[in-house]
């Protein structure tokens, strides 16, 4: 298996909320696999629409990750925590965090880390043309993060 869970020690998180101990990946190689552990567990929050749950486990992951995966970790961090933001109403924070996702994603390939980039963007671009817009964007449907089977 190519990540390995190591437990941190507990801590603050970054709104002050009580010490919790929260798992951390060290990775053995930066070989990303959507079908298991907190990728997959992320992937599968995301996709029902748990976006602060995605977040938490992309983290762990990213916490150890090197470049360039971090920096493309981030990114889809950063689009979950937009959409936790909108479902809370503050449409400003979506946009600012969607648009520092497209800049950190703008720079991959269509495919990269097994996922389809480039319809990604595409829709992050329709989100944020929609949170300029009077209307609200509540009919178009969130980004989908689709796995690609080549890179």
């Amino acid at each position: 298996m190519p990540w390995e869970t190591v437990f941190t020690p507990e801590r603050i998180d970054s709104v002050g909320r009580e010490k919790i101990q929260i798992p951390r990946v060290s990775c053995r190689t930066m070989n990303f696999d959507w079908t298991e552990g907190e990728l997959a567990e992320g992937l599968r929050c995301y996709r029902g629409c748990e976006f602060f749950a995605a977040h938490e486990h992309w983290e762990a992951v990213w916490l150890a990750a090197q470049e360039p995966e971090k920096t493309f970790l981030q990114g889809l961090i950063q689009v979950a925590a937009a959409f936790h933001h909108f479902r809370r109403g503050n449409r400003e924070g979506t946009g600012s965090l969607l648009r520092n996702a497209l800049r950190r994603l703008d720079s991959y390939p269509e495919v990269f880390a097994g996922l389809a980039v480039a319809p990604l963007r595409e829709e992050i671009r329709s989100w944020l043309v929609a949170l300029d817009s009077p209307a609200p964007p509540e009919a178009i449907p969130y980004p989908q993060i689709r796995t690609s089977p080549k890179d």
